[in-house]
């Protein structure tokens, strides 16, 4: 590979090549470019829709999912919903500052040559490689969590609770943020808006230093490898836990009942460990692609020479980790009910304004012909209002002058034995 990144072998993905060329590349007869040529060729196509629409689908989910979440409506204690609105917040700020920031303009490099200019990509490096250790480890702090509530009833009082759920994000947040702080050392501040692994211009005596090159392998180590460790071996000690906790439940129940009746208790906590599971699995599958090639290509830069992986899994593992901060939203909508219903509810909230809104202004504007109708309605009543009082007063006049007649009395004793009445 050329130092300048503008010219490669043509063998690898570079960066004065635009949709149209690998689509001319894909299509036309090339007997002579590999299986794995091909591939990278059709993946750099399928990337420059798989990103935008991702984008567009990924922002908004995950503001939604904040928000369904921070109701507190959705069945869930006040420690989960604490970790899955971090989890949330987390995987929106890989897809704006990773997915956006990083991976649309290395696809679509001509709209966004002007970045080249630009020199803060060593800034934005920490920023992306901090908030995704903050999406991952908050995944890992989660899985612990449940660990502790499940596993572990003595201290699960005084673990999970909102005020531990708080300070371990928070932790886990600051740590994730000193932990990438040596990216701003390591990249140079330009943007050379391909992925080699790296989308910053680097060094070449730094690419091949034996301690950067450590700290970089570090890097990768501690995420994802040691998540996954962790997420696998907290979930295995948990699912232990529950087969031996199910069976000595189910017995003491059949013991007593003399029959196997339904047990809220156990739904209730299948359904936590669904949740878990789920997201577990999702984490570990979308992300071990990017993994097992991140340090393959670090060992390989060490200089311990294996099977070389081709260039096309590290793009393929990055669209899958990337797809992976834009489907916890419908893990919940699937698993959990009050979720999914407090979803529906917000979704329709815009268009139920819109309704309400219309039916206002309607019964605003009436038809004049009724309007005229109820004007006309309205005189009547107070002419008949009008007639009726004046009846009255003549009537009570012709009885005052009846009476005094009759009794002798003046008119204005008259009056005041008739107020008297």
């Amino acid at each position: 590979m050329d130092q300048n990144l503008g010219t490669m072998d043509f063998d690898v993905p570079t960066k004065d090549r635009s949709l149209s060329y690998w689509i001319s590349w894909f299509t036309k007869d090339g007997s002579w470019i590999t299986l794995f040529g091909r591939i990278r060729y059709l993946l750099h196509v399928i990337q420059c829709f798989y990103y935008p629409l991702l984008a567009i689908v990924g922002v908004p989910v995950n503001i939604i999912t904040i928000v369904t979440l921070t109701n507190r409506n959705c069945g869930l204690s006040k420690c989960v919903t604490s970790y899955l609105v971090a989890m949330s917040v987390g995987d929106l700020l890989v897809v704006i500052l990773d997915l956006t920031l990083r991976h649309i303009p290395i696809v679509y490099w001509e709209q966004f040559y002007f970045l080249l200019s630009v020199p803060v990509c060593n800034i934005h490096a920490v920023l992306l490689y901090a908030a995704t250790d903050c999406s991952v480890w908050f995944t890992v702090t989660f899985t612990f969590d449940r660990f502790v509530a499940i596993c572990c009833p003595k201290l699960k009082s005084k673990y999970c609770s909102e005020k531990s759920a708080s300070v371990a994000l928070g932790t886990v947040t600051a740590l994730s943020c000193l932990k990438n702080i040596f990216w701003y050392f390591m990249f140079l501040n330009g943007y050379q808006l391909v992925n080699d692994p790296w989308f910053c211009a680097v060094a070449w005596d730094v690419m091949k230093s034996v301690i950067w090159s450590t700290i970089e392998f570090l890097h990768f180590i501690l995420t994802p490898c040691v998540p996954f460790v962790l997420i696998l071996l907290l979930n295995a000690f948990t699912v232990r836990h529950i087969l031996v906790s199910s069976r000595a439940r189910r017995r003491l129940r059949c013991h007593n009942s003399g029959e196997n009746s339904r047990d809220p208790e156990m739904e209730s906590r299948r359904k936590s460990i669904i949740l878990l599971f789920v997201i577990s699995a999702n984490f570990i599958l979308l992300w071990s692609i990017l993994m097992v090639y991140s340090i393959w290509n670090r060992m390989d830069y060490l200089g311990y020479k294996s099977v070389v992986l081709d260039y096309f899994v590290l793009e393929l593992g990055f669209m899958l980790q990337l797809l992976s901060c834009c489907t916890n939203t419908a893990i919940y909508a699937v698993t959990q009910t009050h979720f999914r219903q407090q979803l529906i509810i917000l979704l329709k909230h815009p268009f139920t304004a819109i309704i309400h809104l219309i039916t206002a202004s309607e019964l605003e504007v009436q038809d004049p012909t009724a309007e005229a109708e109820a004007e006309s309605q309205a005189t009547d009543l107070d002419t008949f209002n009008f007639r009726t009082s004046a009846e009255l007063c003549v009537s009570q006049a012709n009885k005052v002058m009846i009476y005094c007649f009759v009794t002798g009395d003046s008119a204005e004793e008259r009056i005041t034995h008739m107020s008297a009445w």
